[in-house]
């Protein structure tokens, strides 16, 4: 089950470079704008090298007296359009430009730092600021010449790049601006990359702690299951299973199908299975048990037609007899040796026989009728037997090119030809899961989970 995590804020489409900013006024679209003086476009044009998307740039200058010293040239981008400029006298200034369609930010580091002079000795104060203030925004600091070593500070907290104050030239500042804008909008899509990556990380780890450990201690039986999601990339689907052990030596075991694939199916499914458990372990069984299942189902559900089948079986502590409930699952099959003299080449060979246990009082599946009931159905085992129990998605899959789907009877033959090659425990459920693949002609749709408990004296 996929880990919720909260939404984020989408990063607007001018901040990627994906859409014309808006225009609100002023020679160059925006109150307070310094309206840039058009000179060789040609030249510039060819001296811009970094690559952005066909949409007027705009730069949010920070500086304590940009109208006093105007440090910035006019700006052309790559395609000659003019490169738009606010201006800002200060941080409180700042946050009030800094809207969607601003692509970077030039920030003089001479300009104070927030609060009262002398508050602190921290000479890039000012810049944490604005990171803080922006952080999906290119920001480029403007410094002293000669001080380059805090430029290069500047870049280590956090900014795009350093310019020299008084070494900016137009071509020298466009080609700075369009590199800073395309190469935040890189780092983000690295960061937004790793994080999702980190999500999947910790979404798996979850799923993996959710799938079931079996608790048959002091048990004789042997237990393999094989779990394969029907959604991509998922560990864990609506599918669910369980096996138990009981202080009185009863072992019980239960195999669950949740409509539907989603991540909701998935928790739902793994809802139930830990309340079949805790039921499990303070003695329900049988019609009780069900019905109790029937009542949480109902409670977490989202949808009302969200329903779920179910099959349980209880073992008894000398192995040799069970008790089986289906809430519209499919039978179980039972696996036992071998007689000679019995009909058909495999029994007389010696090879375990598979058939399916009786279908007869199959209940309705969970969350489809109130009131329900759940027949508790005696089986005979035997001394030496397997028991496996599956979902519908080991039979549903699709047979050859007519459609067909494989079915219950196929699963039979095809579990019948596994078991003559010698395959047993977990090499039989890889196999079989293999080859329900393989005759879809790829990946099944539904989820799959199969278990097997075998009983050898």
């Amino acid at each position: 089950m996929p880990v919720p995590v909260p939404r984020q804020r989408a990063i607007p489409a001018v901040e990627s470079g994906q859409a014309p900013a808006a225009s609100t006024g002023g020679p160059s679209g925006d109150p307070g704008a310094v309206a840039p003086r058009r000179e060789d476009t040609a030249q510039n044009t060819s001296d811009t090298t970094a690559t952005v998307h066909h949409t007027n740039l705009t730069l949010l200058l920070i500086e304590d007296d940009p109208g006093g010293s105007p440090i910035v040239p006019e700006l052309l981008d790559q395609t000659g359009k003019p490169i738009r400029v606010r201006t800002a006298r200060n941080l409180t200034e700042a946050e009030r430009l800094l809207t969607d369609d601003v692509h970077c930010i030039l920030l003089d580091l001479a300009l104070p730092a927030p609060g009262r002079a002398g508050e602190t000795d921290d000479e890039l104060a000012v810049l944490r600021h604005v990171l803080e203030l922006a952080p999906r925004h290119a920001v480029l600091a403007l410094t002293a010449s000669g001080d380059a070593e805090r430029g290069a500070e500047a870049v280590r907290v956090g900014a795009q790049d350093y310019l020299f104050r008084d070494e900016l030239d137009g071509r020298l500042l466009s080609r700075a601006i369009q590199y800073a804008v395309e190469r935040k909008r890189s780092d983000t899509a690295e960061r937004r990359l790793a994080e999702g990556r980190m999500r999947a990380q910790e979404n798996r780890r979850l799923e993996r702690g959710l799938l079931p450990t079996p608790l048959l201690e002091g048990s004789s039986l042997r237990f393999a299951a094989r779990y394969r999601p029907g959604r991509s990339r998922a560990l864990l689907g609506g599918d669910f299973y369980d096996v138990v052990r009981t202080p009185d030596g009863t072992v019980h075991a239960m195999i669950g199908d949740v409509c539907g694939h989603g991540p909701d199916e998935a928790a739902l499914g793994v809802e139930l299975r830990i309340a079949w458990r805790a039921l499990t372990l303070a003695g329900l069984c049988g019609d009780q048990l069900l019905n109790t299942l029937q009542q949480v189902l109902e409670h977490e559900r989202a949808d009302d037609e969200i329903f779920a089948t179910l099959c349980t079986v209880d073992i008894a502590p000398d192995g040799r007899r069970a008790g089986l409930c289906l809430a519209g699952h499919p039978a179980p099959l039972v696996i036992r040796p071998g007689l000679p003299g019995a009909p058909g080449p495999a029994a007389a060979a010696g090879v375990p026989t598979p058939r399916l246990l009786p279908y007869d009082n199959n209940g309705p599946a969970l969350g489809l009728l109130p009131g329900a009931r759940w027949p508790r159905m005696q089986v005979e085992l035997g001394a030496e037997w397997s028991l496996m129990l599956y979902t519908d998605g080991l039979i549903e899959g699709r047979v050859g090119a007519g459609g067909e789907r494989l079915g219950q009877d196929g699963m039979v033959e095809m579990i019948s030809r596994q078991l003559a090659a010698g395959l047993t425990g977990e090499e039989l459920l890889r196999a079989a899961v293999t080859e329900v693949r393989e005759l879809n002609g790829g990946e099944l749709t539904d989820d799959v989970a199969v278990l097997l408990l075998d009983r050898v004296p």
